[in-house]
């Protein structure tokens, strides 16, 4: 027999979340002492290590009571239908970090915006030896392996709308 503090203790938590345990019933209410003490088994340690594999494993409470109260071929449902709902936790996961990297590459690209105009950088490349059809064919290659990217370069340079979408349509093939 163990006190709450020692089978708490073995499975690494808090007197307080046994407690929880047992007032949600994942726990039997073990006896007490004639000193008015719980009195937990093996069997309750056995349980309540149980409980931490699955905790470990990400399993809601509610799934833990069924799986502790089920046959083998219902607990597998119920793994399977956690499985499922992580895999759609973690695709949202995946979208809020797709949304994060965004922001931050907006963030650090507002940032920049006062670096470069357009005309500083036609001046760059003419200095470079680029002439104008050499910069349309930048541009066009540019456009061909990164549109989206073209587009917001295009901006960073503070061009209008209208002379973006000239640039982007002069850069397409015909």
């Amino acid at each position: 027999m163990m006190t709450i503090t020692k089978l708490a203790r073995s499975c690494g938590l808090s007197r307080s979340t046994v407690l929880y345990y047992e007032s949600i019933g994942l726990l039997q209410q073990p006896p007490r002492t004639s000193g008015n003490y719980r009195e937990y088994s093996q069997e309750d340690l056995r349980r309540l290590k149980q409980i931490c594999v699955y905790r470990s494993a990400g399993l809601k409470l509610d799934d833990i009571r069924t799986l502790l109260c089920s046959r083998e071929s219902d607990a597998a449902g119920v793994l399977k239908a956690r499985l499922v709902e992580m895999d759609e936790e973690i695709e949202v996961l995946r979208q809020n970090q797709t949304a994060i990297l965004k922001l931050l590459r907006a963030e650090e690209f507002a940032s920049r915006t006062e670096m470069i105009t357009k005309e500083k950088w036609v001046s760059i490349m003419r200095a470079a030896g680029f002439s104008e059809s050499d910069m349309m064919r930048w541009h066009a290659e540019f456009e061909k392996s990164a549109p989206e990217e073209h587009q917001q370069f295009l901006e960073y340079l503070h061009i209008s709308e209208p002379e973006v979408a000239s640039i982007r349509a002069a850069s397409r093939p015909a």
